[in-house]
């Protein structure tokens, strides 16, 4: 099978598994698929904690704290047993209770573990029916604690029902459209209309590192010969020896001969076995 790392520019990514006789439009369809679930997940996971401790969202005329509009505004506010005061003012603060926030987060956890990036040091591959899973895991967690449903204009609702959902949010810039997204590896596109053999050859045991961009965009850039951590410990390497350069360059001429390799008479102690011999309170 061949292995697809899918990296972003932040170094964001995730492994992917396909074959050689893939024809690059199915491939790049499901590459856009899994990108685009992962940022549902994204903005659902903490979506669904936020929505354990404060409850559905607000319409956007009535958001504000509750404090201050029942003070100032006099406005008469719906609280239920786990109410719990939104600090951000979004949400109504009527929780469903410890019991089913305590869901709503296992479900939250168990969607972003899966999405992770740390899943490519792992190794493992995502595949769209488990993300799809995951996100129909939440759907149920959301069902659970509020039977009746939640407000049209909830962004948990808008993201839960489709990718069109993600309008609005942080993420919006980053959806693909499968119809025209574009896959690159090693500065050449995969051309649309052709397999994946046309690309990559035919061994089935070749792992790329590859990345989607939008149209026109053209070739994103190439990867750095290096990597963060690569980087950093070159740093500190240089750093240490410039550290011992500037202590040479500051140090008396002669200092080195009060060092154990400038004594000549060290080597013949040694062979007498008397080198490490100390006079009483001597260190």
């Amino acid at each position: 099978m061949v292995i697809l790392s899918i990296k972003k520019n932040d170094g964001d990514g995730f492994l992917y598994e396909t074959t050689t006789a893939s024809t690059n439009d199915d491939l790049i369809s499901e590459l856009c698929e899994i990108w685009n679930a992962r940022l549902r997940v994204r903005i659902l996971a903490p979506g669904l904690r936020e929505l354990g401790k404060y409850g559905p969202m607000k319409k956007v005329e009535e958001q504000g704290l509750d404090e201050v509009k029942e003070k100032y505004e006099g406005a008469e506010l719906m609280k239920n047993e786990y109410y719990q005061a939104d600090p951000s003012g979004l949400r109504t603060g009527n929780g469903p209770g410890p019991e089913l926030a305590a869901t709503l987060e296992r479900v939250a956890t168990d969607a972003e573990t899966y999405c992770d990036k740390s899943q490519v040091q792992k190794r493992i591959n995502l595949s769209l029916s488990e993300i799809n899973d995951k996100i129909a895991n939440m759907r149920g967690a959301v069902m659970m604690s509020y039977p009746m449903g939640l407000p049209e204009w909830d962004t948990i609702k808008l993201a839960m029902d489709s990718v069109d959902g993600l309008e609005g949010t942080g993420v919006a810039a980053e959806i693909m459209q499968a119809e025209s997204a574009q896959l690159w590896c090693a500065g050449k596109e995969f051309i649309r209309g052709q397999l994946v053999s046309d690309r990559l050859g035919k061994n089935e045991k070749t792992k790329v590192i590859a990345k989607l961009t939008k149209s026109g965009s053209g070739p994103p850039a190439r990867e750095p010969a290096v990597n963060e951590e690569e980087r950093k410990a070159m740093m500190a390497h240089y750093f240490k020896k410039q550290e011992e350069m500037k202590k040479l360059a500051e140090s008396n001429d002669d200092d080195y001969l009060a060092s154990p390799w400038a004594d000549s008479s060290n080597m013949k102690r040694s062979l007498q076995g008397v080198g490490n011999i100390r006079a009483p309170g001597l260190r």
